[in-house]
């Protein structure tokens, strides 16, 4: 089914997507890398533990860090070699990580145990789950939450409805873009296993209307599946945030505080559904990605398939190299993505880009006074004031701040984006948010 009707929420803004760069740029599988940093922990929860001593060898797809706790998941080898180090490293997500060294002999070969898990019709949902926890799969939208605890809901929440979410409302990012394109039937057959896993009748896959190719390509397979539909999305920022497209595609609200299974929906990413179905299919867990590296500080922008844990300096060799001296190194987009003091940092399961900018673009402007123009307010699609929140930050009155609902801002950057006065409004809600959490886990 195809649903015609563009549809939104209420807030959001409209930044320059420079998508142009990289939306017509079909995949390539990146260089096999000789040596290859995979850290223990690449989702939100708990750290795996090593399975692995340094002189192992592996292979691909075998498991190397154990889940111990049921929010995590594992972590597999992306290449067959020997283990020559187990150290604390650097991640992009700014903090050091205990990482397996391993350096591939080339040989390419797949652990024993990487086989189909057979005909969906015959897997049960609690066989499901399993596969997708032990295949170790996250969100591969950027937040990297293990999967198999979101398809878990206690048993009093019912979910109707899974939405896969195609927005890609980042600017630049068109890893999500090409995968509707080039793999459309996995994406929905990934989607197929997710409703199965937790009973839902009705599945429901958004695409922002900048993507014509990707809707095509989607319809035409969705057509055939009466239980599953296309919804038609407004291109606008941040249209991926799950509550965004819950409301702009469900009406229903999820309300603060509450999660998207209170009423009734589950939301994954397209990404996450490829790769539950590389999982069910070819029994590879996840141990590659699709990378957009882009920006006008590299010199061949491409869409990538890079194993997990090679550096982001060797990505970028392979897209030309730096085109003149990088002024920004961006993991992720640049609204939400994560600024990078070195390119010596692997990829990992929630890096959906690698930005980097020139020094011209990527200057901090002046902070000015506030002019009281509240545009903040306008695009919040929380429905917060920003500029109260940030104010109340740089006076270091947190319990205000959280009086204002810091909590809940989704720091999507939207507020600073648009404050003519340049004030860094969500770095500062970030530092509440933060100072609040501290307190409260200190009671």
């Amino acid at each position: 089914m195809y649903k015609k009707k563009r549809l939104s929420f209420k807030g959001g803004i409209h930044p320059p997507y420079s998508k142009e760069l990289t939306k017509s740029i079909s995949l390539e599988y990146a260089l096999s890398p000789k040596v290859v940093y995979i850290p223990l922990q690449q989702h939100i929860g708990a750290p795996c533990e090593p399975i692995v001593k340094v002189g192992d060898r592996v292979k691909i797809g075998q498991k190397i860090g154990e889940a111990k706790t049921f929010v995590s998941v594992p972590v597999h080898s992306s290449v067959a070699g020997i283990v020559k180090k187990i150290t604390p490293l650097p991640t992009p997500t700014g903090s050091k990580v205990m990482t397996v060294i391993i350096e591939s002999d080339g040989s390419n070969e797949i652990y024993e145990g990487i086989k189909p898990k057979g005909e969906l019709s015959n897997l049960t949902s609690k066989e499901i789950i399993e596969i997708i926890k032990e295949a170790g799969i996250t969100g591969m939208g950027g937040a990297a939450f293990p999967t198999h605890v979101k398809l878990s809901p206690p048993p009093e929440k019912k979910i109707d409805t899974i939405i896969l979410n195609g927005s890609e409302c980042e600017p630049y990012l068109t890893a999500d873009h090409r995968l509707m394109v080039e793999y459309p039937e996995k994406v929905v057959f990934g989607l197929e296993v997710i409703m199965k896993a937790v009973n839902a009748n009705k599945g429901i896959i958004g695409i922002e209307d900048n993507k014509p190719d990707a809707i095509e390509n989607i319809r035409s397979i969705v057509a055939k599946k009466p239980n599953i539909e296309l919804a038609v999305l407004e291109t606008k920022y941040p249209q991926g945030g799950e509550k965004r497209l819950i409301d702009a595609i469900t009406g229903r609200k999820v309300p603060a505080g509450a999660l998207p299974m209170d009423v009734g929906v589950i939301v994954n990413n397209v990404g996450t559904a490829a790769a539950i179905a590389d999982a069910i299919q070819k029994g590879m867990p996840l141990i590659e990605r699709i990378v957009t590296v882009t920006g006008n500080g590299i010199v061949q922008p491409s869409n990538l398939i890079v194993k997990i844990g090679t550096l982001f300096k060797e990505i970028i060799e392979q897209c030309g190299g730096y085109s003149g001296e990088p002024g920004k190194i961006i993991s992720g987009g640049p609204m939400m993505g994560f600024a990078q003091y070195t390119d010596e940092v692997p990829v990992i399961k929630g890096t959906s880009g690698i930005l980097v900018l020139k020094q011209k673009d990527a200057y901090s402007e002046v902070e000015q006074p506030c002019i009281k123009c509240a545009r903040c307010v306008d695009v919040c699609p929380v429905g917060l004031l920003p500029i109260k929140i940030a104010n109340y930050s740089q006076k270091s009155k947190w319990d205000e701040a959280e009086a204002y609902s810091a909590l809940y801002c989704i720091e999507c950057g939207s507020c600073s984006f648009i404050c003519p006065a340049k004030r860094p409004l969500v770095q500062r809600i970030r530092l509440a948010k933060g100072e609040i959490l501290a307190k409260k886990r200190n009671k």
